[in-house]
């Protein structure tokens, strides 16, 4: 008589042996919509192309789902290792190099190759562009465009993975809350409405393509000449949305990261970060912890910050006058008007938070001086059109294309099989800069750790996209306050003992847990009583 008793100690279950019939028949069924793709990408023409283009959105969506519930659905709820550090797509295997070459290839070809793509500037589209055309003439009234196509794969992908991460996910109510949430934000708000706007535009009426939930400086071209004139041109409608622009900034931003953190954007509006966490999941685990990326990321996110300031300040100032008698904002008073902020930003961080920020403090000096003096260079060593001996509109298009092409698009995406699925937002977001700041400065988010629970299981450190050493906090009982972090969640949904909680309120009459690991005289009963 066979035993078939299990002996195994494993905590995460075993590595998986092989793909299960019905995954395997999801995988044929997603790869048969792709394949139309591909044919459409060889300029095989299609007689009715919105048939065609149904149908391979429909069987790549339905084979990542049904991949998915064969995957999650007769598990018993709860996370497990799911055998990805044993899978080569998701270990930096030959699938995984496979697949982020693949991601890069098609980026490169997106942002600098689109006529490979079938894009036409005279005539019809052809290709994989022309496939599009239907579904962009439906929703806006115009031919496809490579940025289209993307948008409509990008779209696709957030809400299929989305449906895999809520099957994976289901146990924990926050991840099902904010995967809905980045469902809505990327299908609403980035790809159905800027499209729906798309159909005012009329003689005499045009308005820019504005997608609602891209904040400067992620939108970093909002405040160009051309921009401005025509929000301006547009009249009531263009106005309310460049007043909009501006206090999603001053006011919105700030306010939200106060109350939630970050997060309120990063985790549950963001377009990069729900592609991210959704179909970037499987990579999380390959985010870099180690001291030395720490300290790379710190460098080369403010940096970015610093000449996203001084790029859209100097592209402002390009198209601004000296006439004061016709203009109120001069390029003298403008100046003035940035160098000022700054400066009381960094002279209330000098003053109050100092101690709080320690070393960040004297990168945060570093930047801050050289903005201040680049704007004084700005003012004496500048000409009409010219920032220094650059043109203004050279600044731009050099920012679009290292960080707004490279970093963020070929790098940010193309690398999730190599390097996690928060590259972009890790190193290269000066959106997550900004934020995190906010968050580190005075937001009332954190994640509190009950360090006497904690089985050092190192779970939530595996799992941090962002490269946070979690269990270190876990295990001395600290709270979590750290400006790169985007408030996902995974690291407290991974953890097997409930150590870890998100929490906005304020720090006053929280369990000090090293006080309790520390067998000091701690009144528990009257903590809770106070916080009830």
């Amino acid at each position: 008589m066979n035993n078939t008793a299990d002996r195994s100690m494993a905590l995460t279950g075993e590595p998986p042996k092989a793909l299960n019939l019905q995954q395997k028949l999801a995988t044929l069924f997603g790869m048969t919509g792709m394949g139309i793709l591909v044919l459409a990408l060889m300029n095989i023409n299609f007689e009715n192309r919105a048939l065609w283009l149904t149908l391979s959105l429909l069987a790549i969506s339905g084979g990542i789902v049904w991949f998915s519930y064969a995957a999650y659905a007769n598990t018993q709820p709860g996370i497990k290792n799911d055998g990805v550090m044993f899978k080569s797509i998701s270990s930096r295997g030959f699938w995984g190099w496979i697949a982020g070459i693949a991601l890069t290839g098609f980026y490169i070809v997106l942002y600098f190759y689109p006529q490979y793509l079938g894009l036409t500037k005279e005539g019809d589209n052809t290709g994989l562009i022309a496939l599009f055309d239907p579904l962009s003439k439906l929703l806006s009234g115009n031919p496809a465009s490579q940025w289209f196509v993307y948008g409509t794969l990008y779209t696709v992908a957030i809400l299929a993975f989305g449906i895999k991460f809520l099957y994976k996910y289901r146990h924990n109510a926050y991840e099902r809350l904010r995967t809905i949430s980045v469902m809505f934000f990327q299908t609403a708000f980035a790809f159905l409405i800027p499209e729906l706007m798309a159909r005012l535009n009329g003689e005499g009426f045009s308005l820019p393509y504005y997608d609602l939930k891209n904040i400067w400086p992620l939108n970093y071209y909002n405040f160009e000449r051309y921009r401005v004139n025509s929000f301006i041109d547009a009249g009531d409608i263009g106005l309310a949305l460049l007043i909009f622009g501006i206090l999603s900034i001053f006011v919105i931003t700030p306010i939200l990261t106060y109350k939630y953190g970050k997060r309120w954007y990063c985790s549950w509006v963001c377009g990069c970060g729900g592609l991210a966490e959704t179909a970037g999941d499987s990579f999380r685990q390959l985010s870099d912890k180690s001291l030395f990326a720490w300290r790379v990321e710190r460098w080369v996110v403010h940096s970015v910050v610093v000449f996203v300031t001084l790029m859209t300040t100097a592209v402002i100032y390009s198209y601004l006058g000296n006439d004061t008698s016709k203009y109120w904002l001069t390029k003298t008073t403008f100046l003035i008007g940035v160098a000022t902020f700054l400066t009381a930003i960094f002279a209330w961080v000098m003053i109050y938070k100092r101690e709080q920020l320690k070393k960040d403090a004297t990168y945060g000096a570093i930047g801050y001086f050289v903005i201040i003096i680049a704007l004084i260079g700005i003012h004496f060593f500048s000409g009409d059109g010219n920032v220094f001996l650059f043109k203004s509109e050279a600044l731009r298009k050099t920012y679009s294309f290292l960080i707004g092409s490279i970093f963020s698009g070929v790098i940010g995406t193309g690398f999730y099989p190599i390097f996690g699925n928060r590259v972009w937002c890790r190193f290269g977001c000066p959106m997550a800069a900004i934020l995190g700041f906010q968050q580190r400065l005075f937001s009332k988010f954190r994640i509190t750790t009950n360090g006497g629970q904690c089985i050092s299981c190192g779970n939530c450190s595996t799992y941090c996209e962002m490269g946070i050493d979690v269990r270190a906090y876990a295990q001395k009982g600290q709270n979590i306050v750290r400006s790169s972090c985007v408030g996902c969640g995974i690291c407290s949904a991974v953890c097997p003992r409930g150590v870890l909680k998100l929490e906005n309120g304020p720090a006053k009459g929280r369990i000090n847990s090293q006080d309790v690991l520390l067998g000091n005289d701690v009144d528990l009963m009257q903590l809770v009583n106070e916080n009830k």
